[in-house]
């Protein structure tokens, strides 16, 4: 399976879905590692690995359009055949989704449906979690649509929230699970896209 992985920032997941690949946990390769910021630590780390890499910045685009049209004509030169978000900041526009439907799939720190929409990332999930005084909180996969954290759920697991918990160490707790979870869960989705290509 080829994987493409989105990220904005340090990509975490990403080196956790790397490493999986490496000790031959996760059947799939990395063709392309993108970016809206072309600053993203990530992307550096993506680049020390000898992996290829994409800016993928609406801002340099005259409309969206054009915007989509470029995204999807990189993803179809690498050969991409499923995307993982692994903290990406922007939307997916739906030209993108459409080609790519099921499959692309996102990781969201906390169980959805509760605690998801615009402006739930990072710290601020997490506090709203400990604001509403649940005893756990945990792990999404889901499929990327249209609407944020919206898609699909494929999977979960749940992490304990403990009493004196600040925002930060449940964030620790939680990001401590993404990094097993996510490339357990990819690994499964390679099956089903492996079977899905004997079959076709």
């Amino acid at each position: 399976m080829n994987l493409s992985i989105f990220l904005s920032g340090t990509g975490s997941n990403f080196k956790a879905i790397a490493a999986a690949i490496e000790r031959g946990e996760l059947e799939a390769r990395i063709v392309l590692v993108a970016s809206n910021k072309t600053d993203a630590p990530g992307l550096e780390a993506a680049r020390g690995m000898g992996l290829s890499t994409a800016i993928f910045d609406r801002s340099t685009f005259p409309d969206g359009a054009s915007f989509a049209a470029y995204m999807l004509s990189t993803l179809e030169e690498h050969k991409v055949d499923f995307i993982a978000l692994a903290g990406y900041m922007r939307k997916i526009p739906s030209r993108v989704i459409n080609a790519y439907r099921n499959r692309i799939i996102n990781i969201h720190p906390a169980l959805l449906p509760r605690f998801g929409g615009k402006g739930m990332y990072g710290l601020s999930v997490h506090r709203a979690v400990l604001d509403a005084g649940v005893s756990e909180s945990g792990v999404t996969i889901h499929c990327v649509d249209e609407i944020y954290d919206h898609g699909e759920i494929i999977a979960q697991r749940k992490v304990p929230v403990l009493p004196e918990d600040t925002p930060e160490e449940l964030a620790a707790r939680v990001l401590k699970v993404e990094h097993q979870f996510y490339p357990e869960v990819l690994q499964r989705l390679a099956n089903e896209f492996h079977h899905l290509q004997v079959e076709g």
